[in-house]
């Protein structure tokens, strides 16, 4: 039956039908856009599972055993790269969840106007259906490699798409976090599945050591393309991106309070960071394994090795085993597809069409919502299926949140970023990205007397491009002087919206707070009155809490070991 044995076929019919079905039963009373796009009721367990099931994606172990593949365990860094991110969400969810938003946009006009929360609505609605394709390009590439051809790529692209987008439409968040409880589960099943297989048959690490002899191969970054410099550029445009990726909104503000935003955020990442690690080590045992049997590094199809690992491995292991790791693959881009759609219809439907299209009722704009949760998977499925791989999905979509992010952190942090310089950055950053992809602008790159020292140009496919930490370097360096520059030179926001953006990040979320309208503090809460740091040329920087600093140190620990760890089990 398509590739699979009765009881595989079985096992991901019986989850397939179940998750939607209590994706539906979860959702069932949202009945307005508040409760159905941005529920304000869930605990910290079911906030870590959300966090970590809308962060994890069967794409990324696809991505990581590709770059595996091709770089050896330097590859972890293509889901890494957000490792050195991990402590900051610390200090980002409170944040998120003291701005008593709907969607990401609303902060936005609340921080500048209308016209910039259109614009983050705009480029937040590409990076979601880039993302969303991103996710289902890596699920057909696993389903074609587990059932041998049997099931085509695009077909599977297909149906996944479908599915999360019957029990998405219907239930809303709600839906989405309680699917993503259980699907967080079958997520770690698939992280782990493979590992011990496929090490134990290819001798265990000293094994790997023995078959690979390329010391580049097991180093955590080696000549090439993955370099100190290269992760540590990735690093810093994660951290910029991060808090323009529109589905942080959810994974931050759905909590009863920031604490369970803060708990549910830091902790749920750091669970992904350890299946990465699995991912790493599953793909580079693969590769190992490969070459015993007499394959050489360079016939493995990188994309592929995931699912071929999982198809050479788990039918033998028992009847439902492939079955089984399926239907977690699925759960794992299901559980945030489904979040991708609603944050994308959120955006669409309260900060573009709602502006415009007044006095409706709530149903109406439920409607709404849903038809353009559809949209944004049909983008999603077109941009699968004309994307050549995972790994250049995966470079596409690193490149759009950090436009809009910029303006965030500058926005956050100088009182004087106006309407227009928020614009000007983000429009120059858009501008530089398409200016150094160009082949004029690539040539005279790599003619400059010093591009070779400094490897400015990449050679991708046979293809000469700007290697891509100089082009992140470039892009935000112009879209941060465009930004302050023409703040400088144009009207400032009024002091009373500035006031009340800075009231709402510094006021802490009290247990059982009634919301009756976003981005307002409630009846009787006063603003917060918070010593700070700096203050100097217009910056806003607050002395940070007890528990925000003892959070941080606490985040950097866990990477610190994560890292040590990682790098002593392959010294």
């Amino acid at each position: 039956m398509f590739g699979l044995l009765p009881a595989d076929f079985s096992v991901l019919v019986f989850y397939l039908i179940g998750i939607a079905a209590i994706g539906i039963w979860a959702g069932r009373g949202a009945k307005s856009t508040g409760e159905f796009f941005m529920p304000r009721r869930f605990g910290k367990l079911m906030m870590v599972m959300n966090a970590f099931g809308t962060g994890t994606a069967s794409d990324q172990a696809v991505t990581v055993a590709s770059g595996t593949a091709r770089s050896g365990l330097s590859g972890i860094w293509y889901q890494w790269l957000w490792l050195f991110v991990t402590p900051f969400y610390w200090l980002i969810a409170p944040l998120f969840r003291r701005f008593r938003a709907v969607t990401t946009a609303d902060v936005y006009e609340l921080r500048f106007d209308r016209s910039v929360a259109g614009l983050f609505a705009v480029v937040g609605m590409a990076s979601l259906a880039v993302k969303t394709g991103l996710l289902l390009k890596g699920t057909g590439a696993l389903v074609a490699a587990c059932t041998g051809g049997a099931v085509p790529a695009n077909a599977a692209i297909t149906v996944t798409a479908l599915l999360f987008l019957i029990y998405g439409t219907a239930g809303g968040l709600s839906g989405a976090i309680v699917t993503d409880s259980i699907q967080g589960v079958l997520t770690l099943v698939f992280s782990f599945m493979l590992l011990p297989f496929v090490l134990g048959e290819a001798g265990g690490v000293a094994g790997v050591r023995e078959t690979i002899d390329n010391p580049a191969m097991l180093s955590l970054v080696a000549p090439g393309k993955i370099t100190l410099f290269f992760v540590a550029m990735m690093s810093v445009q994660a951290l910029v991106g991060i808090v323009a990726q529109p589905f942080i909104m959810g994974v931050a503000g759905a909590g009863k309070t920031e604490m369970e935003g803060r708990v549910g955020m830091v902790f749920g990442n750091i669970i992904k960071r350890f299946c990465t690690m699995a991912w790493s080590v599953t793909a580079i045992a693969g590769v190992a394994w490969y070459m015993q049997q007499g394959e050489a590094r360079g016939e493995i199809v990188p994309d592929e090795l995931y699912g071929n690992l999982a198809q050479s491995f788990l039918p033998r292991l028992m009847p439902g085993a492939l079955g089984l790791f399926l239907a977690a693959m699925l759960a794992a881009v299901m559980s945030s597809c489904d979040a991708y759609m609603l944050s994308s219809a959120a955006l669409f439907t309260q900060n573009i069409y709602r502006p415009f299209i007044r006095a409706k009722g709530e149903g109406h704009y439920l409607l709404v919502g849903r038809i353009t949760g559809v949209a944004l998977v049909v983008f999603g499925i077109a941009f699968a299926f004309w994307v050549p791989n995972v790994i250049k999905a995966l470079e596409i979509w690193f490149m759009i949140a950090p436009m809009m992010g910029i303006a965030f952190w500058l926005g956050l942090v100088w009182r004087r970023l106006t309407v227009a310089g928020a614009w000007a950055s983000t429009l120059t950053g858009f501008g530089v990205w398409f200016l150094t992809t160009r082949p004029g602008v690539v040539g005279a790159v790599a003619g400059l007397p010093f591009a070779d020292r400094l490897k400015l140009i990449w050679i991708e496919r046979g293809v000469e491009v700007i290697h891509m930490p100089w082009q992140i370097a470039a892009y935000m360096a112009g879209a941060l002087i465009a930004g302050v520059g023409v703040s400088l030179f144009t009207r400032p926001v009024t002091e009373e919206k500035l006031a009340r953006f800075y009231n709402l990040a510094r006021t802490r979320v009290r247990p059982g707070e009634k919301l009756e309208v976003p981005c307002r503090l409630p009846e009787g809460v006063e603003p917060a009155r918070r010593k700070m740091l700096v203050t100097a040329f217009g910056l806003e920087i607050p002395a940070p809490s007890s528990i925000s600093v003892w959070g941080f140190a606490m985040g950097w620990a866990i990477v610190g070991a994560m890292i040590f760890g990682f790098w002593w089990l392959w010294r």
